[in-house]
């Protein structure tokens, strides 16, 4: 129920639902990075936040009613709920700040009460894993290929698709959204379409190593340039929480059985298709691109994360980007032989007494 009151100058003060429609609203057609409209998922992200959790806690409530405590109470339930992460928690009080920080520059509350460190939950930074070895990248798509075998339909899919975030860095939406028309292997790219910003709108050279991925996976399929490279069998998108759970970690399990029947330790824990995407970077450093093409192939605006990649993987001396070339350019026998006579570098295990 709307509750307005009088300010000095005449005015009504709003509810915050009507506040917040009006600040979302505006992040709709000016939000942004260009200044120029949220992308879709960056406003399905903002839905979230205010749908599902801010306007059932604050909807009723005028914007100057909103007190430090009212916003420290909503956290606390929050946290008892346990339905989010501290992160996540964050990230909507975060969203309130925001709206109520627009209602103090238009002088219509004094201060902003949800603003400072000490209405945020702590929270650690969670741990990036990505995949930095040869056999555990190719030991991940073999285990792809198993779930494909075991599958009754949209034979190769599996395999194909985690080779796309692999050897490609595609977002795992990115991915999902690709139509067979934006994959040219006569001309060795993709053409990323459903990017988040300007930037990630992009094209891709493909890797030799994904040419045969894709190449293989076309031929086992009646496909038309309109159909979704990695499209469900009634040829709707896939959710990316179904890839999360029926395709990267049953990948994971079959990996890290195969892994640990050659005595060889398994794949990092916490792996999502974000991380096969940090792989991909990681890949082109192997492979002595520099920073400004990783970024362009990556479609990212931030050289942070690049260049801590770059320093990693540039910092090795271990012999895996030599590993690691001969997996992108396609010389699988040359990466056996190498694994083979270095069982050190291929993460094999020593036994008791064993020199």
């Amino acid at each position: 129920m709307s509750t307005h009151g009088p300010v000095e100058d005449g005015r009504e003060i709003p509810t915050f639902e009507e506040f917040a429609a009006q600040w979302f609203e505006r992040q709709t057609v000016e939000g942004g990075r260009a200044g120029t409209g949220l992308a879709a998922k960056s406003r399905e992200d903002l839905e979230w936040r205010l749908a599902g959790h801010l306007l059932p806690a604050f909807a009723s409530r005028r914007v100057d009613e909103i007190s430090i405590r009212d916003v420290d109470g909503y956290r606390l339930g929050k946290v008892r709920e346990g339905e989010l992460a501290p992160s996540s928690i964050n990230k909507t009080i975060a969203t309130l700040a925001s709206i109520l920080e627009v209602a103090v520059e238009y002088e219509i509350i004094g201060r902003n009460p949800a603003h400072g460190r000490r209405r945020r939950l702590r929270s650690s930074t969670p741990k990036r894993s990505w995949l930095d070895r040869a056999d555990h990248i190719a030991a991940l798509l073999d285990g792809a290929g198993v779930l494909d075998q075991e599958a009754r339909a949209a034979c190769g899919q599996r395999r194909a698709l985690l080779a796309t975030l692999v050897f490609g860095g595609l977002r795992v939406g990115e991915a999902l959204a690709l139509r067979w028309r934006d994959v040219d292997l006569e001309r060795d790219t993709i053409l990323v379409r459903a990017a988040k910003t300007d930037a990630g709108m992009r094209g891709v050279n493909v890797l030799p190593v994904l040419h045969e991925e894709l190449a293989s996976y076309r031929d086992q399929r009646t496909i038309s340039d309109d159909d979704l490279t990695f499209g469900t069998g009634t040829g709707r998108p896939h959710g990316a929480s179904n890839v999360r759970r029926r395709v990267l970690a049953k990948a994971v399990e079959r990996a890290d059985a195969a892994l640990e029947q050659d005595g060889i330790d398994p794949l990092p824990t916490g792996l999502t298709p974000h991380a096969l995407r940090r792989t991909f970077a990681s890949l082109l450093f192997a492979m002595g691109e520099t920073p400004p093409y990783v970024m362009a192939q990556m479609g990212h605006t931030s050289a942070n994360l690049t260049l801590s990649l770059y320093a990693r993987q540039m910092d090795r001396r271990d012999g895996e980007p030599e590993r690691l070339r001969a997996l992108v350019e396609g010389r699988a026998g040359e990466l056996a032989a190498s694994v083979a006579h270095d069982p050190i570098a291929s993460g094999h295990r020593t036994r008791p007494g064993d020199d």
